[in-house]
């Protein structure tokens, strides 16, 4: 006959073994944790206005006309008193892409050169108006754009080459990538001169040394 195994009241109080699930109706004790933790959670809104009433309230007390004006003012004092920093070349006010001595001598190399990359939007806008005004001429145009497009090409590999054979020079311990390098510096060649950001300091001619 098969013997019973005798009851055990501490036990079946205690917590249950390694991989049995806890009786019905007794929650395991992760899960109590995990609910002293978080706490009641508030129940999903069930219409849009409890939705927008609900986010009214966690932004906080509702400003008048005069306090939004006052602080929309105060923003775009601190945004133009940023941008005039990075403007002005101020290195904790730059881009990641803009900070650094490397990046710095670059951006004066680029500036004091003389740069026919940048003249590509100007003349590429031009020739454009040029056929729109004159069809006829439409066949030499696409040519013309052709070589432009040529011209810069071969100006923006210059340009690069120019400053990361300059930069190895002044920096020899510099670990950026050179070809990353050339990219900045045929980017802001390519730009119109009074468009960059930051604006220029030195001027067109200048030698560096």
């Amino acid at each position: 006959m098969i013997g019973v195994a005798p009851f055990d009241g501490a036990e079946s109080e205690g917590a249950a073994p390694a991989g049995v699930t806890a009786p019905k109706g007794r929650p395991t004790p992760k899960r109590n944790a995990a609910a002293k933790r978080r706490g009641p959670v508030a129940p999903a809104p069930m219409t849009s206005a409890e939705a927008r009433a609900r986010r009214k309230n966690l932004a906080g007390p509702k400003l008048n006309k005069e306090e939004r004006r006052a602080a929309k003012a105060e923003r775009r004092e601190r945004m133009a008193e940023r941008r005039e920093r990075m403007m002005a070349g101020d290195e904790s006010a730059l881009l990641e892409r803009d900070r650094g001595p490397v990046r710095r001598y670059a951006r004066d190399i680029v500036d004091a050169r003389y740069n026919l990359l940048g003249l590509f939007m100007p003349v590429a806008l031009g020739l454009m108006f040029i056929m729109m005004a004159l069809p006829q001429i439409q066949y030499y145009i696409s040519p013309a754009m052709m070589l432009l497009m040529v011209l810069m090409g071969v100006d923006g590999v210059l340009v690069g080459r120019k400053v990361t054979k300059k930069v190895d020079i002044k920096y020899p311990d510099n670990t950026e990538p050179r070809w990353k390098l050339g990219l900045y510096a045929a980017g802001r060649a390519s730009t119109l001169r009074r468009m960059r950001a930051p604006r220029p300091q030195v001027r067109r001619g200048q030698r560096l040394d």
